[in-house]
Formats: structure tokens, sequence, C-alpha cells
């Protein structure tokens, strides 16, 4: 029905009971016209339908192997399956349609990006045969350039410019003011959040009812003000929980305070959420909510649902693409025999990556130590510290890091074994014998030398 739009206006379901709400979302008619339509899941309706011109809906998929670990009904909005593998082509695309609609001799637009906005930009412009100039970092990984360049084709032009994404922004942001081009932001904007909320339009549809509970990734804000808009006015009754990395946790530190914050360091593994302050705009949206409804994900630990998503499930997660499912855990004992929703934001993983997120999963899970060990420098010495090894343990890593001393010298040893139990023991066997040994595993300073 592409000519359809929802019978229900954000009013109608404003005053409707729980169920007429949440099937109303569900219903579409042939009326043909979308005017006075003004609220803010009325424009959401708008831009669901509008986006049908360049994608069909993202899958909404019950996955077995969550239901049934977790004791509850849970589904995955399926962003990493978008054209450009995540839902930001769809806030580019309604940011850049009503700019066309306002002024359509506009044909320049400008953005700053590393990742899954810079495809959903270039991806939109090609579709409106507008011009896209696109800032990324020196440092982008030539993948992300790569699928950039073929999204937007000859749409796009792309300029590498700065060592940090700061610097990028300031050469974008100049260059635009000088050329008279369009900044599309990547989460600050009005209109991207309108096209976010676009995600939370089709879940409705396509689930057929108002789900319990819907877990958000959140970076710079723009997919949970979008969906949490649209589901106040449409679903008041369906509870948001949103998760961010916890080396990238700006909305939690705008909660503190009431007020967005710059976070003076943040850890970029989460590359495509780890943002180092929540927009303002996004936040208006997001002011009032609970500290408690906000979740924080260890990095390591998003890497053991990356592998497990992997391995178990066959779905290919990116680290934000993988927080709503990481989530999950954090709220076993509250979501039993309910609907749950996991957005999977974006599936944009370079398998280079994979031996790191391999590590880090395997460290967090205690299946993988370093220690540095103080070996005698007599006969035998290393046949002794062998033979203390269980049969599950494995020397992943072996580096021997005598320098000057006579007596003693310093071995770098890294141990894979297949329970974490096993360390005590082996640790409790290298006591009795008076080895000395320092566990570096979780040292931040030496693991950035060593590790």
């Amino acid at each position: 029905m592409r000519n359809s739009v929802y019978v229900l206006s954000a009013a109608v379901y404003r005053l409707a009971g729980g169920a007429a709400r949440a099937i109303g979302v569900a219903r579409k008619a042939r009326i043909g016209s979308i005017a006075g339509m003004t609220g803010f899941s009325d424009k959401a309706l708008i831009a669901e339908r509008k986006m049908r011109e360049l994608f069909p809906p993202t899958p909404l998929q019950r996955n077995d192997h969550l239901s049934a670990r977790f004791g509850a009904d849970v589904w995955l909005k399926r962003e990493d399956l978008s054209p450009v593998r995540s839902y930001k082509i769809r806030g580019a695309f309604n940011a850049m349609r009503k700019v066309f609609a306002t002024n359509p001799e506009q044909q320049l637009f400008i953005c700053a990006s590393a990742g899954n906005h810079a495809q959903g930009v270039a991806f939109a412009a090609r579709h409106f045969g507008a011009r896209a100039v696109i800032f990324m970092p020196v440092t982008t990984p030539q993948q992300k350039i790569d699928k950039t360049r073929i999204f937007g084709k000859d749409s796009v032009e792309i300029r590498l410019i700065g060592d940090y994404f700061d610097d990028t922004l300031s050469a974008a942001q100049a260059y635009c003011a000088e050329a008279g081009g369009h900044f599309l932001a990547p989460f600050n904007d009005v209109d991207v959040i309108e096209g976010q909320a676009s995600v939370a339009v089709e879940m409705m549809d396509q689930l057929g009812k108002a789900p319990d509970i819907v877990i958000v990734p959140v970076g710079g804000g723009g997919l949970a003000a979008g969906m949490r808009r649209f589901l106040a006015e449409t679903a008041p009754e369906t509870a948001l929980r949103y998760v961010e990395p916890a080396g990238g946790a700006s909305l939690t530190a705008a909660l503190a305070v009431g007020h967005p914050i710059s976070l003076s360091k943040i850890d970029t593994f989460v590359d495509g959420a780890a943002v180092a302050r929540v927009g303002d705009l996004t936040f208006e949206a997001l002011v009032d909510l609970p500290m408690t409804d906000v979740l924080t994900a260890p990095e390591d630990r998003i890497c053991v649902t990356i592998l497990e998503m992997l391995n178990t499930e066959g779905i290919v997660l990116e680290p934000a693409g993988a927080l709503s499912v990481d989530a999950l855990g954090d709220l076993a004992d509250d979501i039993g025999g309910k609907t749950v929703v996991c957005v999977t934001s974006g599936g944009n993983f370079d398998f280079e990556r994979l031996p790191e997120v391999k590590e880090r999963a395997q460290r967090f899970s205690g299946l993988k130590k370093y220690f540095l060990l103080r070996l005698p420098q007599r006969p035998g010495a290393l046949r002794d510290f062998l033979e203390m090894l269980g049969p599950e343990d494995d020397i992943a890593r072996f580096e021997y890091l005598k320098k000057s001393a006579r007596n003693f010298g310093t071995v770098l040893i890294g141990i894979e074994t297949k329970s974490p139990e096993n360390f005590p023991r082996l640790f409790a066997r290298l006591d009795e014998t008076g080895f000395t040994y320092t566990d570096v595993t979780n040292d931040d300073v030496i693991g950035e030398f060593i590790l």
C-alpha cells in the first residue's frame, strides 16, 4: 500500500485504549491525503511511508535462542539488514527529503562521519541525485571508505582530514559554511530524530501489538529520542530501556547533571555509539529518564555477545549493534514471560577485528589470562612450570623478557583454558612451589605496551 497512511493520528492514539493503540499502528487504509498530521508520531508515520521509496522495512524476527535463554518472547528488530547495514540511513534520508521539500535548489550536503552515518548519507544522496561531500578521519578503515564510495557512486566526494573526529567535524563545518551546503548532523537534528523513529513505526506494525519492553542502544541519542517520542504517544504502556557502552556513557553523564556534558575520555571500541557528548536536541526527549532505565555495557562483555550471536545465530553485529542484546543479561530478572524487542542497530563489522573481539571476550569470560612470571635461571625451571599446567590449559603467548639479571628472568605468559575455575587451581600450585607471578590481564597500562 504505497499510497496508504495510518488511519489513527497521534491524537486518536492518545484517546484510545492500550489495545487499540497497538493495533491502530499496524492498521493502514487508502485515505489518500496526509494533510493535518502535525504531531511527532504523525511525522514519523509519514517518514516511514516515504522511506518505502528507498528500501523495504527491516525484519522483526523472533529469536528462539534468546527467548529460551531468558524465558521471554525476544524479538530482534534487524537494522543490521538495512541497505547500509544500519538504521542511520533513515535519519539521513528523512532529513534530506525534508530539505528538498522546502528548498529544492539545495543540491549540496555535507557530513562528518567515520562510519554508518556516512554510508546512509551516501546512499540517500545517490537516491535524490544530490551531491554529498563526506569528511572522514584519516584513520578511518579502508573498508568503511570503500563502502561509502560504493553506496554514493558519482554523487559522493570523500575527504580524509584529521586524526581525530573533532578535527574532521571542524573541517566539515567550515567547508559547509564556505560552500553553502546543508550540514547533515548524525543525530542532533530534528528531522534525523524523526527519521530514526520510523524504526518504532515498523516494529509496531510488524509485531501487531505493543511490546512490554524495547531495548534501544544509545550513542548520540537520535534513535533513542525518536523511538521514545513515538512510543510515548502511541504505546505509553511500553517500557524502554537504554544501553550505552561503558566507555562512552554520555547519556548517563548528562542525566547525572541535568544537561549534556562532554566526557573527558572515551573508549572508541564501540565506534557506532562511543560519543563524547549526547546531542542537545536528543537530550530534550530523554532529560526526564530515570537513571535506572539507562544501562552501561562493558566493552569486553559486548565482545562475548558479538561472538555468541555470530557462532550460535549466524548474525553479524558490530559492537554498537550488539548493545541491546548484551543488555538482556542485566534485565534477566525483569523480562521473564514478557515480549521484548531488541534493536540490533548495525552490522558493519570489519572481520579484521575478529581476533581482538575474541581476545577481549576470552579475557572477560575468564578463559584467558596474562601474567608476568619470575622464572629462576636454572636448568629445569621452565619444565617445572609447564608441569603445573592442567590438561585444559594452553600456552597462547610466551615472551622471555630477561634484561640483565643473572639469577631470574621475567616471562610474559598468556594462558587459554576451557573453564575459568582452572586458573585458581593453577595459581594455587604456583604459590605452593614458590613461583613469583603478577596477573596483568586487566592492567590497562601494561596492556597498552605488551598485550
